[in-house]
């Protein structure tokens, strides 16, 4: 390596410092930066194209050229490429062209990186143009099976024009399955120098698509050409590889037959192109094979309806070839009891996967059924299951199922020829938030309290799994509240609520991707409970029992007192004395006078005053007297004005009296002194007005009739006189007549 510099004066910048006798010196300091040693330098032999080789660093901070010197021919020969030459603006690489390429040869390099600061010089490198000699790719024309030969593939290709004659070419055939993304790769040597090469690749699948691609480099080189382009080839059809063999148990029916569904797919390593022309399948119960069955059917699954007892089943396909290896499977019976060694299983989700994993119990088990299918309301339509042996997990790639869907993953233990009782999980491969909320309503609305309940989402809905449940409630203008409550609970109680307020509600679900509302509900509650009103229900009833029982006590106590307050005497009116007047002595003493109403002279008449003895005239003013106590004050002043009213178009008439002559009787004044007293003075004076004209007014037309006495008639002529001035109201032109004792 060799370092030049220029002069110090050019590098180095001369200072001076006034005032400091220290400092007044010359200080020199730096003005200029050389360029990076070049280093890593690659050189590589493109074949009677050129030779290039490349370093580092790539760029510079200032503006930096390079040159490359080289001796060729064994030492003899030397000269130099320049970056200004081929490539400018600071590219680390330069290359040498024809005819100065001398092929076999050993060459020596070395790289100078020049500024305006100086030049900076690599180290000297030493190549063989054998051992760096990269040629181009081959070209395949042709991938094609050969007849007769199963599994096996025949490629052909042309040899790369640029390559040495001479050389012996290294190989490297790559393939893979068409629907594959895994490739592998075999390496092999070719000394021809035939312009075409062929190589055989065998122990392949039958009837399936292989894609090839294949590169090369001299024997000594260690650069690989590129890959040639990429061609597809088939391998020949063979009878089929195998079959994979499951069913689906379900529930015995009325008629004790098992309805079990087969299902069958190509085995595990069979080839992809495989065809089938049609599937036989035979069974019987075990033990008896004199009882066998066949069917035939096109078709990968097939509905079998059995009897309880353990059956075997056996199914193979075929095609023009031949037929597959015979795939077997054993129905347990009705009754029997299934092993089960799976302690725990779990499902989670990488980058690109889903993996299952369990734990079993059961060191001799080693071969596994998985079965998945979508958790939807409906029953599947499809079932997907895959073997395992020699494992404890399972994996499947994400893209395979379908994301926001459920899906059930069981395992089944397989023991020989017997299946063990399955443990199932569940899993999502991406979670989202729900398509709808949930449903809800408000039953039993108290005072305080109502119960929310809920309807689960229905599954094709939920994109994941529920969490939990929040319950957002609010009163009219009021603050907002939230109760969230696990997934497993549909339905909750809110308390402390205002009493007789509207509230609106929804509930929302929530999964690990978010949450959605569900329907929003107004509810009112009560103004008072149920258990209030039965409250004050029981205390009037608990009062009037308790009345009721107080008021029995006291007619036990005393029973001719409340028999008196409940039924009090009624004065009997056959004891009456008017019932003694008999014939002539009740005319003597009843001097009936007939008179004319001077109101209404000819559609009323009334009865005129008589005489009457002086007892009769006290039994009817102590009658009328104990009336108007019984009667209050208000009843009475209103029946008066009625009769004032209409006294004038009115006439009483009896229909137990005839017509006799007239009586004029006369009424004394103490009575009424005496009636007076008890009653408002106000009153009084009307009263005895009302008294005296009702008996002036009897008239001669009306006598009662002779013999004796009708004995209703003995009752109270007040009172009754009472009952008809009471009608006058409604009645007014109706007749009335007084029988009087």
């Amino acid at each position: 390596m060799g370092l030049k510099l220029k002069h110090p004066s050019s590098l180095w910048e001369q200072s001076t410092f006034d005032g400091d006798p220290l400092n007044q010196q010359d200080i020199w300091t730096p003005q200029g930066v050389l360029p990076a040693k070049p280093e890593n330098i690659s050189c590589i032999f493109y074949y009677e194209e050129n030779f290039t080789c490349t370093w580092s660093p790539e760029k510079e901070a200032s503006y930096t050229w390079y040159k490359v010197k080289r001796t060729y021919s064994y030492g003899y020969k030397s000269d130099i490429c320049s970056t200004d030459n081929s490539t400018r603006g600071n590219h680390a690489s330069c290359s040498f062209l024809p005819p100065t390429i001398t092929n076999p040869d050993n060459y020596t390099i070395q790289v100078e990186a020049q500024n305006a600061d100086g030049i900076m010089k690599s180290d000297i490198t030493y190549w063989n143009l054998d051992a760096i000699m990269k040629i181009e790719p081959p070209e395949i024309f042709s991938v094609k099976s050969v007849l007769g030969i199963k599994r096996m593939l025949q490629i052909k290709w042309i040899r790369p024009v640029l390559a040495p004659h001479s050389s012996t070419l290294k190989y490297t055939l790559r393939f893979r399955t068409i629907n594959s993304a895994y490739w592998m790769e075999v390496n092999f040597t070719k000394e021809d120098i035939d312009r075409d090469e062929t190589y055989n690749l065998t122990e392949l699948q039958a009837f399936t698509e292989y894609v090839m691609t294949l590169r090369c480099a001299p024997a000594e080189s260690m650069f690989w050409s590129g890959w040639s382009q990429e061609k597809v080839g088939t391998t020949e059809e063979e009878a089929p590889y195998g079959l994979d063999l499951w069913r689906v148990l379900k529930p015995a029916m009325v008629d004790g037959r098992r309805p079990v569904q087969l299902m069958w797919k190509k085995a595990t390593g069979a080839p992809v192109l495989e065809k089938a022309l049609g599937y036989n399948i035979w069974y019987f119960p075990e033990n008896n094979t004199n009882l066998t069955e066949t069917v035939n059917t096109t078709n990968q699954t097939h509905e079998l309806y059995l009897g309880g007892k353990t059956y075997w089943v056996y199914v193979v396909s075929y095609n023009s070839l031949g037929e597959s290896p015979v795939a077997t499977l054993r129905i347990p019976a009705l009754n029997e009891k299934t092993f089960q060694c799976i302690e725990a299983m779990q499902a989670c989700l990488t980058q690109d996967q889903l993996v299952v994993e369990w734990q079993s119990s059961a060191p001799e088990v080693d071969t596994w059924m998985v079965e998945w299918f979508p958790d939807v309301d409906s029953e599947p339509s499809s079932f997907s299951w895959e073997s395992v042996s020699q494992a404890r997990n399972w994996t499947i790639q994400k893209d395979e199922l379908k994301p926001l869907w459920c899906y059930n993953i069981s395992v089944y233990p397989v023991l020989r020829d017997r299946v063990g009782q399955p443990y199932s999980t569940q899993a999502y491969v991406q979670e989202g938030i729900p398509s709808a909320g949930p449903v809800t309503q408000a039953d039993s609305i108290g005072v305080k309290t109502v119960t929310i309940t809920w309807k689960e989402i229905p599954k094709s809905k939920r994109n994941g799994f529920i969490k939990n449940y929040t319950i957002f409630y609010q009163a009219e203008d009021g603050k907002e509240f939230s109760k969230t409550v696990n997934s497993n609970i549909l339905q909750y109680r809110l308390e402390s609520l205002t009493r007789r307020t509207s509230y609106s509600l929804q509930v929302m679900a929530s999964t690990n991707a978010g949450g959605t509302n569900g329907t929003k509900i107004n509810f009112k509650t009560l103004s008072i409970s149920v258990l209030e009103i039965f409250f004050i229900t029981s205390l009037v009833g608990g009062g009037f029992l308790i009345l009721i029982m107080l008021t029995v006590a006291y007619g036990l106590k005393k029973p001719n007192k409340l028999k008196h307050l409940c039924w009090p005497d009624v004065p009997n009116p056959a004891e009456s004395s008017i019932a003694t007047w008999r014939g002539d002595d009740f005319k003597d003493k009843l001097n009936l006078k007939e008179s004319d109403d001077p109101v209404n002279m000819e559609e009323d008449q009334v009865l005129k005053p008589y005489s009457a003895p002086t007892d009769f005239i006290d039994k009817l003013v102590v009658n009328f007297e104990n009336f108007l106590e019984e009667v209050s004050t208000e009843e009475l002043g209103k029946s008066q004005e009625n009769i004032l009213k209409e006294e004038k178009n009115k006439h009483v008439t009896s229909p137990y009296c005839l017509h006799h002559p007239p009586i004029s009787t006369e009424i004394p004044q103490r009575k009424p002194q005496q009636l007076c007293s008890r009653i408002p003075e106000g009153t009084c004076s009307e009263t005895k007005e009302q008294l005296f004209s009702s008996v002036q007014s009897l008239g001669p037309d009306h006598l009662c009739e002779e013999g004796e006495p009708n004995p209703y008639l003995k009752n109270s002529v007040t009172t009754r006189e009472f009952v008809c001035l009471k009608n006058f109201k409604t009645k007014p032109k109706e007749k009335f007549s007084v029988a009087v004792a």
